[in-house]
């Protein structure tokens, strides 16, 4: 039996092979990650860092806390004040999605029920995003993302 010689040729096949995989491998999370960031949060971050402190200060003035639920094909926010006490805001804009892409997200309308803002949605299981604009009655804005927990 004849014994084949193993010779530079054969390492740069080898090498070659191995460098090649990895960067298909690198390319393709890189396509991957591109393709799924959802776009920019502010158009230019300096003038939203000039307001921030501002921002956070009347919002956390407020006392609100808010929490997300999914059950029975809704979707419930509940936004309570220092006391615990219900909060009807208002007004409220939501936007519901996975965190990882847009593809997903819907607007659901959500309607205050005298304890909690209820509003339809047949999510499948898995991590989801709730980034909410609220008003005060005195204008102040809360902002939050809140994240909800969908078990199958």
């Amino acid at each position: 039996m004849a014994t084949r010689e193993f010779t530079g040729k054969h390492a740069l096949m080898v090498f070659g092979g191995a460098f090649g995989v990895i960067i298909a491998v690198n390319l393709a999370l890189a396509y991957s990650a591109v393709s799924t960031f959802p776009g920019l949060e502010v158009k230019n971050s300096y003038v939203a860092s000039q307001q921030f402190d501002a921002k956070r200060d009347a919002q956390l003035r407020l006392g609100w806390s808010v929490r997300a639920d999914a059950r029975d094909g809704q979707v419930i926010l509940s936004f309570t004040d220092k006391t615990g006490a219900p909060v009807e805001v208002a007004d409220l804009k939501a936007t519901l999605g996975r965190a990882t892409h847009v593809k997903d997200d819907l607007e659901p309308e959500f309607v205050f029920d005298g304890k909690a803002y209820v509003a339809p949605a047949d999510l499948d299981k898995g991590n989801w995003n709730i980034r909410l604009i609220a008003r005060a009655d005195d204008g102040t804005e809360f902002t939050q993302r809140v994240i909800l927990h969908v078990r199958g």
